[in-house]
């Protein structure tokens, strides 16, 4: 008899007939199964919540945004200081390249904007995870335990349940990181983003300088405005000269390391967070097994197709 019932058993799995039904849990373990739902749901919005919420649980994250952040307000002064020398040299040599300097200063507030973002979403993201996303995620598993396997809303439940899991891991993790990538990419860059700001107060400096050997070699005994204004050009030497010159071509390089430096921002603070995002997304949607449907005519050829027609 033994081994009747074991043949069966194997023809079954073998594809003779159809699977055995999944045996119903008992009765002691789905309230078991439930009651730890319900303290992992507790555990949850209490303690986790509260300590994810808080930004102290974010340290190293809260100090590398705001080294970014302190380097992106460096950018934009050093932008906005080179700007101001140069719109004060004589002639209108560097003006363009002035304006187009304010104009990345009004561009590095997008990246500023994205930093301060992501702060906020740190606590925001860990209060929504722990104190939302998790304890629903456990009642729908509990529920499911309660009506048990046979039911038919069972199924829907428990995917339901692991979706929301992963969805607020997801949320939790999403942030560290892409700071963490940003880091790795900003840490390569780092020395040419100091080398710009160096090269930008050096500029500034310089061109204060050029206006001051400007004033002074104005004659003293030139009263009229309108006279000074006429014999300014004739007031400059040879050596401010060749200073102004040479602060026009700084001011270029200037520029595109400043345009250089705003790509790298761009890229490490909205860019890599949107890419880390995907990548979790698609990660997810591996995790849960969402199949693909795809029309059997694409798989089988048509020659095929047309013999079982």
């Amino acid at each position: 008899m033994d081994d009747e019932k074991s043949m069966v058993k194997t023809d079954q799995w073998l594809g003779h007939g159809a699977p055995p039904e999944p045996e119903e849990r008992s009765t002691t373990m789905r309230l078991l199964l439930v009651v730890a739902a319900a303290a992992v749901a507790l555990v949850s919005f209490f303690v986790l919540g509260k300590h994810f919420s808080q930004p102290q649980a974010y340290g190293s994250v809260i100090a590398s945004l705001d080294a970014k952040k302190d380097t992106v307000m460096n950018l934009v002064g050093a932008s906005t200081g080179s700007s101001a020398a140069i719109t004060v040299l004589p002639g209108d040599v560097g003006t363009p390249i002035a304006e187009k300097l304010i104009d990345l200063s009004s561009d590095f507030m997008i990246v500023l904007a994205a930093i301060y973002l992501e702060k906020y979403l740190l606590t925001v993201l860990g209060f929504v995870s722990f104190r939302v996303l998790v304890p629903v995620s456990c009642a729908f598993y509990a529920a499911a335990q309660a009506f048990g396997r046979r039911s038919s809303t069972t199924p829907v439940l428990t995917h339901l349940a692991s979706k929301l899991l992963l969805f607020a891991i997801t949320m939790v993790l999403v942030v560290p990181c892409s700071v963490f990538v940003s880091d790795m990419i900003e840490r390569t860059y780092k020395e040419s983003i100091d080398q710009t700001i160096a090269i930008a107060e050096q500029t500034q400096e310089e061109a204060e300088a050029v206006m001051e050997d400007v004033t002074n070699a104005q004659e003293p005994a030139t009263t009229n405005i309108w006279e000074t204004i006429a014999q300014l050009p004739d007031t400059f030497s040879s050596s401010v000269t060749e200073t102004v010159n040479g602060l026009t071509e700084e001011a270029q390089s200037s520029l595109k390391n400043f345009i250089e430096a705003l790509a790298v921002m761009l890229v490490t603070s909205c860019v890599i967070p949107l890419l880390v995002l995907v990548f979790f997304v698609w990660l997810m949607r591996v995790i849960l097994g969402i199949n693909i449907d795809v029309p059997a005519g694409v798989l089988v050829p048509r020659s095929v197709g047309r013999r079982f027609r």
